[in-house]
């Protein structure tokens, strides 16, 4: 388990775009079994490529009108009962981080694990997390 203060700024990385962070195994499973509509769940870790890959390309998607109802992040190495209880909702996936999860209605729809992330740059992730909110998500209307 990583000291709090080595990895407070990773967290940061997410939840200063609103990312909610789920610390406990009753906090993962609130989020994925009483949001309705679509839940994203990012596992965050302290790893090279989810600093310079995964957290940039989960904020720059983000950014798109087509988005998650709900963006949750649990830390792996750090907040152990969460990550676990997470993944255990990845059915058919094994332990991956980071790794990034989309639900609809509770169920998995979209998966983008370790190996898929460590390749590729911040923006072709962005690019294939948007694709998968096109399709499971809805516009989230601008407040102005």
């Amino acid at each position: 388990m990583y000291p709090e203060f080595m990895i407070a700024p990773m967290r940061e990385e997410l939840t200063r775009f609103g990312v909610r962070e789920l610390r406990t195994a009753e906090e993962v499973d609130d989020a994925l079994t009483k949001t309705s509509g679509t839940v994203m769940v990012v596992v965050n870790s302290v790893c090279g490529c989810a600093a310079g890959k995964a957290r940039p390309g989960v904020a720059l998607a983000l950014r798109h009108a087509a988005k998650p109802d709900l963006v949750a992040t649990v830390f792996a190495g750090a907040d152990i009962e969460a990550t676990e209880r997470a993944r255990g909702y990845f059915t058919g996936y094994p332990p991956s981080s980071p790794a990034i999860a989309l639900f609809k209605e509770g169920k998995l729809v979209y998966m983008m694990e370790r190996h898929q992330i460590e390749n590729q740059e911040a923006d072709a992730i962005a690019a294939q997390l948007t694709a998968a909110f096109d399709t499971h998500c809805a516009v989230v209307p601008v407040a102005g």
